[in-house]
């Protein structure tokens, strides 16, 4: 008997090879993963100018960016935006000013594409080969109430799925059905009940290398882990001789395995 849904991942027309650069923009859920990549010695940059929640502040970020990626994850997070009423502009972050400066408006699919479709598009002129991951942010926004949150997700999810039918460098990661439908489970849940817990991040980071990464990137993890292990483990007594051996052996072995990697990425 099966006591859960699972999702089925689709494998992209690319794959993620080891210590190779990628960009994640997005919300809080892009920080996440981006972290579990940097983890692994991926040479990330996440969220350069703050989390982003919408796909105009999504399109803001890769602007004022020079990154030029072969793989950038965007994660969106909701399609509600602030925009400053003396100058128009849809703000990225409200910086603690009064509320009545702003007004907050709904994007809509249209507007999400058109704002996706820009950003990729940017990223293309910097590097033909791009690949853009979008993903939906399986995080919850209580303050619009459930079903304005599930309403918000409508909207970001037809945008997406509009984005990955119409090019051909984009593809969508299902992050957010994983949570919703696979887990769906308040223990997966951090106590707020509305991000995502750390075991529930690290079971996408699965999923995503499983689907994702090369044969090479998997064996890269394989080799990494055991010394990832070794230079995380906290002796009873870290100013002894054995320990000093012990840590100098880990970083030794880990600068060896980059050293085979590195020089073919």
């Amino acid at each position: 008997m099966e006591f859960r849904t699972v999702v089925t991942l689709q494998k992209p027309q690319f794959q993620i090879e080891p210590l190779e650069p990628i960009l994640f923009v997005g919300s809080c859920f892009a920080d996440s993963i981006g972290r579990r990549f940097a983890e692994e010695h991926f040479p990330v940059v996440v969220n350069p100018n703050g989390v982003m929640y919408n796909p105009v502040s999504v399109l803001h970020t890769i602007q004022r960016s020079e990154a030029a990626p072969r793989i950038a994850f965007l994660t969106l997070g909701t399609n509600h935006v602030y925009r400053l009423k003396e100058t128009g502009e849809i703000v990225d972050n409200c910086q603690k000013r009064p509320q009545n400066l702003f007004l907050e408006e709904e994007l809509s699919v249209e507007q999400c594409v058109d704002a996706l479709t820009q950003a990729v598009g940017l990223l293309q002129s910097r590097r033909s080969d791009v690949q853009v991951v979008l993903t939906v942010s399986p995080i919850r926004y209580a303050k619009y109430g459930f079903h304005g949150s599930q309403l918000s997700k409508a909207v970001l999810l037809l945008a997406a799925d509009q984005m990955a039918r119409s090019h051909a460098s984009v593809s969508y990661f299902p992050a957010y059905e994983i949570v919703l439908d696979e887990l769906r489970d308040y223990r997966f849940y951090q106590p707020d009940m509305l991000h995502p817990s750390a075991q529930a991040v690290e079971y996408i980071w699965q999923q995503l290398v499983e689907a994702y990464f090369s044969d090479r990137a998997k064996q890269f993890l394989s080799e990494w882990r055991p010394i990832k292990e070794a230079l995380g483990h906290r002796p009873f007594h870290p100013e002894s001789e054995t320990y000093r051996r012990f840590l100098e052996d880990a970083k030794r072995c880990e600068r060896d395995l980059l050293s085979l990697y590195i020089n073919k990425v």
